[in-house]
């Protein structure tokens, strides 16, 4: 078993689960709550450590730690695409509002639409979404591919192959879609990981690549961005105003954010525990306003503008949108096309 490193509107958490909203009505909830936390929070993250949603989690919780009084102790389980930490989450975590998982909601959503998880999706949520970072196609900066038209025009002569971290993931199902839209050919190769999809387009084994923008953003000298697989740019000084799918080619794609992290929470810890989670949920937003936190994320060298937010709904609705984007693709999601 992987061993622990040790690490990382109010009303809007308590809408969403019936547990907090009696917490919200209980004059004496906060007495129960005054000893938690009673030991470390424990964070199980289900990928390899050194990835984005390691780094994403170690600034937050950095920081989060001064509010709870206590410190995290981080888990990594990599493997089948997030699926084993989800499912030695769901079987080890105690039930007592000190286990929780950090996950990217995008990929591990899409990876519930290709294979149905052992446990039921119904004893879990997310609750809190820390930020939003858009799907992007990215190339080498001295590639021989320099715009999007170029990866069009290339695709239609030839199959592409696309560096990818997870098959089941937006960034991928963006360019699948691209690829449907245009005519193009393109063949997604997940190399595990960011970082491996980043070594796959610098020496050239991948015609491109896609991936979360924030990642791609803070290398300029190495790549670049050519198309955002959302609605708006959010970072348009970032990515040399690259365009928006739906702007460039008509496409009508929802958002697909890629890098969605947020934390998650077993549903049986908020019912035996509403105390200790509205503890958890009041603490979590201070984090946003502390000048450490956005100290932190620069040190990451990700983009402040991709930091956001989402609260329990929000994060049901992201999720909810995924799931149904992974349907309406699931053939291009299991390489069934």
């Amino acid at each position: 078993m992987t061993q622990f490193d040790r690490g990382a509107s109010r009303r809007a958490f308590l809408k969403g689960t019936a547990a907090a909203g009696v917490a919200a009505t209980l004059p004496f909830a906060p007495a129960f709550g005054a000893s938690f936390p009673e030991r470390n929070m424990q964070i199980y993250v289900p990928t390899r450590e050194g990835g984005g949603a390691d780094r994403n989690q170690r600034a937050f919780s950095g920081v989060w730690k001064k509010y709870l009084n206590t410190d995290f102790e981080a888990a990594f389980y990599p493997g089948a695409a997030g699926r084993v930490g989800y499912e030695k989450y769901m079987g080890l975590a105690k039930d007592d509002c000190h286990d929780l998982i950090f996950g990217n909601m995008g990929p591990e959503v899409l990876n519930w639409v290709v294979k149905p998880p052992s446990f039921n999706l119904d004893d879990f949520m997310y609750f809190a979404r820390v930020d939003a970072d858009p799907g992007i196609v990215f190339v080498k900066r001295d590639g021989p591919l320099q715009t999007i038209e170029d990866i069009v025009a290339e695709g239609k002569k030839r199959t592409l192959n696309v560096g990818v971290s997870r098959l089941a993931h937006p960034a991928t199902l963006g360019a699948l879609a691209l690829a449907r839209h245009t005519g193009a050919s393109f063949n997604p190769i997940p190399l595990s990981g960011g970082k491996n999809t980043r070594a796959g387009v610098e020496t050239g084994e991948m015609d491109f690549g896609a991936l979360p923008a924030g990642g791609i953003a803070n290398r300029p000298k190495n790549f670049k961005i050519v198309l955002m697989f959302s609605h708006k740019n959010p970072i348009p000084d970032k990515s040399e105003n690259a365009p928006t799918v739906n702007a460039k080619f008509g496409t009508n794609l929802p958002d697909l954010i890629a890098g969605a992290r947020a934390y998650g929470i077993k549903k049986a810890a908020i019912e035996k525990h509403p105390d200790r989670y509205k503890i958890l949920t009041d603490s979590l937003l201070k984090v946003f306003d502390d000048p450490e936190y956005k100290e932190a994320v620069i040190r990451t060298k990700a983009p402040w503008e991709l930091i956001g937010y989402g609260n329990p709904e929000e994060c049901a609705a992201y999720a909810k949108a995924m799931m149904d984007i992974g349907k309406d693709y699931k053939d291009l999601l299991t390489g069934k096309s």
